[in-house]
């Protein structure tokens, strides 16, 4: 699905490209008609040029490589120091020479809950009253009132 500023859906990109590819339409006048810029209207016809109509569908935008990534290993030692230790990402960092920011993220990927929702003795996750539906758990206070004879 394209994001909801972009001019075109794959189907008008099709007509775009069979405009200009197959119908022999000047690529500016195509443009023009699509209501997007001369170079959006060239990406689309020399795609579809190349590749056909299955090329008119949305492109990740993932990169294809990332060279810096965090290793597996260093992922590994993160949750492992977490899981032994419970230290937060500053700790953690600086034990694993790495960014505060990426043992965060690291911990965010892998599902860690913040230390402040962690029992402190067991390391499980904090049990509070939550409940699927409004209603499901009442509280009620009662208070009762001591006899006082008439007078005080």
């Amino acid at each position: 699905m394209p994001h909801r500023n972009a001019p075109l859906t794959e189907t008008g990109r099709l007509r775009l490209a069979r405009c200009v590819v197959e119908d022999g339409w000047p690529l500016r006048r195509a443009a023009e008609r699509f209501q997007v810029s001369h170079t959006t209207a060239a990406r689309w016809a020399d795609r579809y040029r190349r590749l056909g109509a299955a090329a008119m569908s949305d492109r990740s935008s993932r990169p294809h490589h990332q060279p810096r990534k965090t290793t597996d290993e260093v992922e590994r030692e993160v949750l492992r120091l977490r899981q032994e230790h419970r230290i937060g990402p500053l700790r953690l960092a600086v034990r694993c020479h790495i960014a505060a920011s990426t043992a965060h993220r690291i911990l965010q990927r892998h599902g860690q809950p913040p230390l402040a929702a962690l029992d402190r003795s067991t390391g499980e996750p904090i049990r509070r009253y939550e409940r699927a539906r409004p209603g499901e758990l009442v509280h009620i206070d009662v208070k009762k009132l001591g006899r006082i004879p008439d007078g005080g």
